[in-house]
């Protein structure tokens, strides 16, 4: 069993810089693959990033690459979501996901467990 529960949001003017915390729960965190995804109003959650059990593999969203970085820290059981360059359309509750497997994935089905989320909100 993993919890979950992210910190770091707030509300930031166009162009600045977040960073998200993940913290998690459980003695097996370290072999997870953990995920950022984020859902913005009236839109379905979608995939930001994603990031192996090691750290050695990423994957992001194609509206994010270049701009966010995942990373972890297995000895902290954390995970981390830089945001820099941001814009308006960002906006969103972004969750914090662990899957069992080691291999980042996209899909949301492949999470067994979730966060609360925290709220990031953009302004122009």
């Amino acid at each position: 069993q993993v919890q979950l529960v992210e910190s770091g949001g707030g509300l930031v003017q166009a162009g600045g810089s977040l960073r998200l915390s993940c913290a998690a729960s459980g003695p097996t965190f370290g072999t997870y693959a953990m995920g950022w995804f984020r859902q913005a109003p009236g839109k379905e959650r979608e995939f930001v990033a994603a990031i192996s059990w090691s750290g050695g593999t990423k994957d992001y969203a194609d509206s994010v690459n270049g701009r966010f970085t995942i990373s972890r820290v297995n000895a902290k059981n954390m995970v981390y979501l830089q945001m820099n360059s941001l814009k308006p359309e960002v906006t969103a509750v972004y969750y914090c996901a662990a899957d069992r497997r080691p291999i980042p994935q996209r899909p949301q089905s492949a999470y067994e467990y979730w966060g609360q989320g925290t709220q990031v909100t953009v302004s122009a």
